[in-house]
């Protein structure tokens, strides 16, 4: 196996490997360019869609992002996402269509060993330093709403038509319908009709 196939799969890998390192660059260069064009600049679409090739249509992040390598993440149609969202791609991340980020929004595939003997850095036969990483999958189904501050976990499946509230740090799969919240996110309760704005005529 490659160390791009190691690492998509789930197993040790090292993360200085060649061909990682240029896909990492190019992602950090395309991030930046989108990050330094204002919302009118006519190249944002093309540089997302580089950055973003298996995006669907509609699609608009606000920005500043930060994508470790993009080419690993897809996105449905008429997604969006707030200010300074970050994704971690070491592992396929996979967001569903109509799901709506707040800001500072993080989704992190990546894994680190727990113990420091495994987790810190050492030095290969080529003399070049790098360190022991694996990475966990993270999908988000459709018409979800992550709200601000959130921090979604690798290994995490988040259910269709979930709102998880502001702040949770998201360290398990959770159910589609819910409302779910905390540190760590938990579910408190089904969405059920009876939350349709039809229901809520204080709200017009």
């Amino acid at each position: 196996m490659t160390e791009k196939e190691k690492m998509l799969s789930g197993k040790i890998y090292d993360p200085t490997d060649p061909e990682l390192a240029k896909l990492r660059q190019k992602a950090h260069q395309l991030s930046a360019e989108y990050n330094q064009s204002m919302e009118t600049d006519k190249r944002r679409p093309d540089i997302l869609k580089e950055l973003l090739p298996d995006m669907g249509e509609n699609v608009y992040l606000q920005g500043p992002v930060q994508f470790d390598y993009g080419c690993f993440t897809s996105i449905g149609k008429n997604s969006y996402a707030n200010f300074n969202f970050t994704c971690l791609d070491c592992c396929p991340v996979t967001i569903g269509e109509n799901v709506f980020f707040g800001p500072n929004v993080s989704i992190l595939t990546p894994v680190h060993p727990l113990r420091y003997q495994d987790r810190n850095p050492y030095i290969k036969e080529d003399g070049m330093a790098t360190d022991r990483e694996y990475a966990r999958p993270i999908t988000i189904k459709d018409n979800c709403w992550i709200a601000g501050n959130v921090t979604i976990c690798g290994g995490v499946t988040i259910g269709s038509g979930c709102v998880i509230g502001a702040g949770s740090v998201v360290t398990r799969d959770i159910p589609d319908n819910v409302i779910a919240a905390g540190v760590p996110c938990r579910v408190i309760r089904e969405i059920t009709e009876e939350d349709s704005l039809e229901n809520h005529p204080e709200l017009f």
